[in-house]
């Protein structure tokens, strides 16, 4: 069947004209006039063309019958009366075809309109020769000729119109063949026509019903010799084994579990099976009223058609391509779509056999494995690979272009920790979530966000005028991060620190600008944090210093080249060493004493403080062990040693103590560790559990810089601390500062009301001393009484306040 691509206007022009041609029709001759032979010729037309038409040799269309009653219908009733049965024949057809309205319609309006042109063109040429009562002049067999000529050249284009363009075919070339065929076949059916009138005007109506019988007979007739020649050689050789392959065959082709289909060159549908109707959502009926293009989304089109014409022409045997389908619903279905040529054994019409396999489920599974390949779990953001896959791009457009100016935003949360260990990591989540979320609002849609994990976001920034234009942008964006996040009922607060990298040529690879847009972060932190910073050569050479340095840490690690030193904390009141205090140096061996404020920062950025805070403490211990067993006191003295942020955040930190008390041999009690007030603020709750388990092993714990981080005296009477000590830059401006004296006072005076001891940090001078004892102060340490010490000097110091006894030095050569 064939299916019309017309637009719909010119449609309903084609049925405007065929109405029109048939109303004038009528008109001229009424349909009283017409009798019991019309309407038998107009019931033997319609009979005649529902069941046959004439084949083109090698699959190139059917040709019509209906052009050979439209003659018979002109020498019996004349133009008029042929065109009302052209169109009456070709609408009873259509519907019993099962068309719809409107292309039944614009079938009947094609075939008036064709007898239309036919009887006026006559008329126009020949006067009244082909109407009735003519007589058989030479005019009128050229009237004949000239109606099968026409009729042969409107069938052609209608067949070229409606089927040679799905393929692409030359119009021209299947047109000529067509009209050689149609023309033969109106010709005969010219001269079949002509032979009948003449027997019903000469004989009469028996004739008329004698013909009709006769043409019955003979279409019968030739339509079984048809089947036999066809049927015959193959029955004969091949019998009930065809019979059983075509069973076969039929019942694997509609039972099989993928789509199949039989298609005609032309694209029509010859033959579906129930998976291929299932697949695209039509019924069998519905598909062949179709052809095969009208399913194929319009992206994936071109290519089918390349690969028509290419197994057409014998190009290739076959071919597959995963092609989009449209369902009847309207969504996009995916097939992995095979074809291959197959001809047909008695016509040798090469049709194509398609197999359809639905592979939706899998494209989608691999779509989102795609997008789950680039994109951030949690934010939905691009990742760190895509998004270096972006900066490669825009570097790629710079060398091209150096109008093509971009930059890069290295985004990181301020204090980010803080928001997890205090409400979880569900809360921290979902601030992470909404970082993303504000992010895509206060940028451009064309920039791209990605999140390279954690709490670290960057951005790409395209097509920006200058340097001004982006601090402009940072500065949005630290204003949009600063408002409140509503997070599980509570108002959480945060800032972020922005390191921006401007694009250059010098960039070759995406990794450099993007470190270089971490190493501005890094910059803005040490300055303070909730701000950005520029990248500039001075901070790629300060992070190359750094770079080094902690590579020379990792060896001066795994080679032990710290050394411990210890500096005495003396008891004001006797003026005797009660105690040290373990510090860490660095002596490289290329670069001379390295400060530890300089190696410090870069330990615990880089997770070695631990390893290096765990050594310290195991080579202070296990020397405190042996000065107590040489200088044995009542109170023995005690050893103090520093705890990082990073070990007092360890949960084994109980069991790593433990391990290196009880590997020294020191008491616990000896052992005096000093945590920061930052540290223990940071957390409150998990540092108060932390810091009763240690002291339930028997540990001292002092407060390491009271009074310089947060404000932790209301929780102070809940931390189960020993000792305060006061920062040094209390103690260095004491003198002159009376306010400063003043603090001093209070901590003093609160750690009394506490029962904590205190130690002043920093004394230097004879003033601060004599200060310090005024205000009740117990201890303290700092130049005034010595420079940190190494083993031997603070060995010596030692002897100035203990003389070592025999029984001493006996007992710790039996302990060694």
């Amino acid at each position: 069947m064939t299916t019309y691509r017309f637009p719909k206007k010119f449609m309903q022009l084609v049925s405007g004209l065929g109405a029109a041609a048939v109303l004038l029709s009528l008109y001229r001759s009424p349909i009283r006039q017409l009798g019991a032979q019309f309407l038998l010729l107009l019931l033997v037309s319609y009979l005649t063309n529902s069941r046959y038409s004439i084949a083109v040799p090698r699959g190139r269309g059917h040709i019509s019958l209906l052009p050979s009653f439209v003659l018979l219908a002109i020498l019996l009733f004349g133009g008029d009366a042929a065109i009302a049965l052209a169109a009456g024949t070709a609408l009873c057809v259509a519907l019993s075809e099962a068309k719809e309205r409107a292309i039944a319609l614009f079938d009947a309006s094609v075939s008036a309109l064709s007898a239309f042109l036919v009887v006026w063109t006559i008329r126009l040429m020949f006067g009244t020769v082909a109407e009735p009562g003519y007589g058989y002049s030479l005019g009128f067999f050229k009237a004949l000729a000239l109606a099968a000529g026409i009729q042969a050249a409107w069938s052609t284009t209608q067949i070229v119109l409606t089927e040679a363009y799905l393929i692409k075919q030359s119009v021209l070339r299947k047109w000529s063949t067509i009209y050689f065929w149609a023309g033969v076949t109106n010709l005969a059916g010219a001269i079949a026509a002509f032979v009948s009138a003449w027997l019903i005007v000469e004989v009469g109506d028996a004739a008329f019903l004698l013909s009709a019988i006769i043409a019955a007979i003979v279409l019968v007739t030739y339509s079984s010799f048809r089947k036999n020649t066809r049927l015959v050689p193959q029955v004969e050789h091949y019998g009930a084994n065809l019979r059983e392959t075509s069973e076969r065959f039929r019942s694997a082709f509609d039972n099989a579990a993928i789509g199949m289909a039989l298609v005609t060159p032309e694209g029509r549908w010859l033959q579906v099976n129930h998976s291929l109707c299932k697949l695209l959502g039509y019924s069998a009926r519905e598909l062949m009223t179709t052809d095969y293009l009208n399913v194929i989304h319009p992206n994936d089109l071109s290519p089918a058609l390349a690969s028509f014409k290419d197994l057409l022409r014998g190009r290739i045997p076959s071919c597959q391509m995963e092609k989009r389908y449209l369902h009847k619903s309207g969504q996009e279905v995916w097939g992995l779509w095979s074809a291959s040529l197959a001809q047909d054994a008695y016509t040798k019409t090469p049709n194509l056999i398609f197999q359809i396999q639905d592979i939706t489920d899998r494209k989608r599974a691999e779509d989102r494995l795609h997008h789950d390949a680039f994109h951030d779990a949690l934010t939905g953001l691009p990742n760190r690979a895509l998004f270096m896959d972006h900066l490669k791009l825009a570097i790629a457009r710079l060398q091209r272009r150096e109008d093509q100016i971009f930059a890069v935003l290295y985004i990181d949360l301020d204090r980010f920790k803080i928001v997890n260990d205090s409400l979880g990591h569900m809360v921290g989540d979902e601030l992470l979530v909404g970082i993303a979320r504000r992010l895509e609002s206060c940028l451009r849609p064309g920039d791209t966000i990605a999140r390279l994990g954690g709490d670290e976001f960057t951005v790409l920034l395209e097509d920006i005028g200058n340097g001004m234009d982006v601090t402009q942008i940072a500065e949005r964006v630290q204003m949009e991060l600063s408002q409140p996040f509503t997070l599980t009922g509570r108002e959480v607060f945060t800032t972020v620190s922005i390191g921006i990298a401007l694009s250059s040529k010098e960039y070759e690879r995406p990794e450099e600008i993007l470190r270089d847009a971490d190493t501005a972060m890094y910059q803005a932190k040490s300055l303070g944090k909730a701000r950005h910073e520029i990248f500039d050569s001075g901070m790629h050479a300060q992070a190359i210093k750094l770079l080094q340095l902690e590579t020379d840490m990792r060896r001066a690690l795994e080679r032990q080249e710290f050394l411990v030193v210890y500096q005495p904390i003396m008891s004001l009141g006797t003026g005797k060493i009660r105690g040290f205090e373990a510090l860490v140096r660095w002596p490289h061996p290329e670069r001379g004493l390295i400060s530890p404020m300089d190696f410090i920062p870069v330990a615990e950025d880089t997770g070695m403080i631990v390893q290096l805070g765990e050594w310290v403490l195991r080579e202070a211990c296990q020397q405190m062990h042996k000065w107590q067993m040489l200088f044995p006191s009542d109170p023995a003295i005690f050893m103090s040693v520093n705890l990082s942020v990073r070990q007092f955040s360890q949960q084994d930190l109980i069991e790593r103590v433990m391990a290196i008390l009880k590997e020294t041999k020191l008491p616990a009690t000896s052992l005096k560790l000093e945590i920061t007030e930052s540290a223990v603020m940071e957390n409150v709750e998990t540092a108060i559990k932390m810091l009763k388990h240690l002291r339930d092993l028997g540990v001292q714990l002092s407060m390491d810089d009271f009074g310089t981080g947060y404000s932790s005296l209301s929780y102070l009477h809940r931390f189960p601390i020993n000792t305060l000590k006061i920062d040094r830059s209390f103690i260095t401006r004491m003198v002159e500062n009376t306010e400063n004296a003043e603090i001093v006072r209070t901590i003093c005076g609160l750690a009394q009301n506490l029962e904590m001891d205190v130690v002043a940090e920093g004394v230097e001078t004879t003033e601060q001393l004599a200060i310090l004892r005024a205000l009740g102060c117990k201890y303290a340490q700092g130049y005034f009484f010595s420079k940190p010490l190494d083993n031997a000097s603070a060995e010596a110091f030692l002897c100035e306040t203990y003389a070592p006894t025999l029984e001493s030095l006996e007992s710790l050569k039996v302990a060694v």
